[in-house]
Order: structure tokens, then sequence, then C-alpha cells
């Protein structure tokens, strides 16, 4: 096993519930950002959410060289047949308010000559859903090749139909989830006394317009908000990767890359909001084999989809106003290098009255591999 760390983020007020964040991540400010901007909205009304939607997307790809009305015609007369081939499959999953909910014939031609495919949608209660898509959609696959050499749609060279592949997709506009905070704009008192809460708020927003119009910004607003998201997808043995490329795919969905979250003010409030996709599940995969994962989902109530979206979208929306607070006020090296005080003194093998007396000495200093090596050279206890 390759271990990661496990910290957790308390403090997160989401639809009036408490919660603690388990979050598997190597980067300890992480956890400690997300918990420091869980504690100001908590005082604020807490993060609000939203589940728009929950439908995932499967599709068999294939070409088709004969007449496109032959073929419509073909699956027109067929659909029916090709739902109901699944029924052993779907069964268990309907009983839980999931299954297929629907199946189209798509013309592609105009982006690659004979191109088809079915596109179907499909709700998957408590699981992500993968395999029940996939085996769904390899199903109707295979019964569209037996169905269309008895209806004759493929001729005698067997040429005119090719089944390419049978995939879910990762990319699931129609499986959101929206989470937001507000507040008065002279809530916000920084320790640093740099700037006050009217200055702060316009800041966040404009830092916000950035990485929505620049997408060399927008790529590294994006990552903030999946580290917080990355860690509790992991903790909970869900797909990060599938999670990652969906978020991304979602933040170009205009034709250029922007950042997922926004920040404005209204009438003296500020708000701050983010909408997501996010593919998640409660049961199957490591959810009931990994002993961590059920730590986690216990820590966190064994929620269910719909509540673990939510928490998900929360911790997106906590790192992103972190970051972007320290961005534009301190800078984000001062937090994050004094998080990385500790790992640099045990680089260096530190003993005890070292680590204490540099933790004290860099109270007040810029902490770098030098300064800290610099320290430790002239106090040696």
């Amino acid at each position: 096993n390759f271990y990661l760390p496990l910290g957790v983020a308390p403090n997160f007020l989401i639809n009036k519930k408490y919660y603690t964040i388990p979050m598997v991540i190597e980067e300890s400010s992480v956890v400690a950002a997300a918990s420091n901007a869980a504690k100001f909205w908590s005082q604020h009304g807490g993060f609000k959410t939203k589940i728009i939607n929950t439908i995932k997307v499967g599709q068999v790809h294939l070409m088709y060289k004969g007449n496109p009305e032959k073929l419509k015609s073909f699956f027109d007369n067929r659909k029916k047949d090709l739902l109901n081939a699944t029924k052993a499959i779907t069964k268990n999953m309907e009983i839980r308010g999931g299954g297929i909910l629907s199946l189209d014939l798509m013309n592609k031609c105009d982006i690659l000559p004979y191109y088809f495919q079915l596109h179907l949608r499909f709700k998957t209660a408590e699981a992500m859903g993968a395999n029940f898509i996939n085996s769904c959609l390899e199903c109707i696959a295979k019964e569209m090749m037996i169905y269309a050499k008895n209806d004759n749609l493929i001729n005698e060279k067997k040429e005119e139909l090719e089944i390419v592949m049978s995939i879910l997709s990762n990319y699931v506009p129609e499986c959101l989830v929206n989470v937001s905070v507000s507040c008065n704009i002279e809530d916000f008192k920084l320790k640093e006394n740099i700037i006050d809460g009217s200055n702060f708020a316009k800041r966040m927003v404009n830092a916000s317009k950035i990485a929505y119009i620049e997408p060399y910004r927008a790529v590294t607003n994006n990552k903030g908000i999946m580290n917080g998201i990355d860690a509790l997808i992991i903790a909970t043995g869900n797909d990060f990767r599938a999670i990652e490329a969906g978020a991304h795919a979602y933040a170009s969905r205009s034709g250029q890359y922007r950042s997922l979250s926004t920040a404005y003010i209204k009438d003296n409030q500020f708000f701050m909001e983010l909408t997501l996709p996010l593919a998640l599940g409660t049961v199957g995969g490591l959810t009931n084999l990994h002993p961590m994962v059920n730590w986690s989902l216990e820590l966190l109530g064994n929620p269910d989809v719909q509540e673990l979206m939510a928490i998900t979208a929360s911790v997106g929306l906590a790192q992103n106003f972190a970051a972007l607070k320290s961005l534009v006020t301190t800078g984000i090296q001062k937090g994050h290098m004094k998080m990385h005080l500790l790992n640099i003194l045990n680089q260096f093998k530190a003993n005890e009255k070292q680590k204490l007396a540099a933790i004290n000495y860099f109270k007040t200093r810029l902490v770098s591999v030098n300064s800290v090596k610099n320290f430790l050279d002239k106090n040696v206890f």
C-alpha cells in the first residue's frame, strides 16, 4: 500500500447541519485552510446547497454506412426491445429509484462520416454507477447487432453497421450541485488589518472575475477548488480522476476554460458560489470494503449521495474562499510556508527543543528551507 495522510477539517455548517470533513491529502495547509474558511462561514449562516440534478450519461458509439433514414426507422421499431433487453440488469436499480431515463439515436455524421451514437441518460441511486451503466450499454450494443441482422439492416458483407465501443461518460453536465455563502461586506474582519471589509470584498470579486476571463488563472483557481474536493473524494472511496475530468470539462462548456466559482456584491452583501458536476456514490466500489472509507463515511454521518454532493461542493467552495483570501491579502506563501515549517524541521532532523524554538522564532519571520537551515545551524541544543 502507498499511504497518504488523513486529516479532518471541523466547523463545516452545511444546510444548518455541522460536519467534520475527512480529507486525504499530502498537503496539510489544504486541511488548515478549509477549516479556517469553514469556521468563518459557520458564523455567517454556513454553506447553502441545492442539488440541480443527478443524471448521468452513457453512449454506444457506432459507424453506419447505409441510409441514415433506414437506421432511424430500425431504431424506432426496436427501441423498446433494446430497453427490455436490459431488464435483468436494471431491475434492482429501479427498485432503488434508478434506471435508464432515456435512449436516443444521435446522428453525428456532420463531425465524423458514418458516425452515430445511442445516447442514454441514467439515474443510479446511491451508487456512482459506472459498472451498472457500462453493463447496460454493452447489453444494448449486443442486442442491437442481433436485431440488425434479423431485420436485414446489415448487408451480406456485414460492413454497414459496426459497434465501435460502449462506455459511460465522465462528463455529467446534468449531475450538478450548487453551493453558496453570503455575508455583509463589513463582516470581514481580517487579522492583518490591511484592508477594510468593503475593500476586501471588492478584491475578492475582482479575483473571481479574473479567473472567469483568464484561462491561465482559471486553471489554478479550479485546481484550488479541487484540492479540497479530491481530498474528500479519496477519503470516501470515490473516483477522483472521474470527478476531475468532469469538472474541467464543465469549466470549458462555453468554449473557453473558465472558473467554476463566482463572487459578486449586491446591496452591501458579499456572495460567493460554486456550481459543478459530481457523480458520486456511497455504495459499491471501495465503500463497503475499505475500513478507512467506512470510517470516513461514518464521520460524515453516513450521508446519502445527494448529501455527499452537498458536502463535497461545500468543501470546494471553502477551499476556494481560503485561497482567494490569501491571494488578495498576505499572499499565498505566508500561510503555506508556516504549515510547512514542521515538515522542513523534520527534514533536517531537528530535535524537540529546536522545533519549539523554531516555531517561536518564525512566528514573525518568513519561512524558507534556507532560513530554517540557518536557524538550526545557529541553534544547536
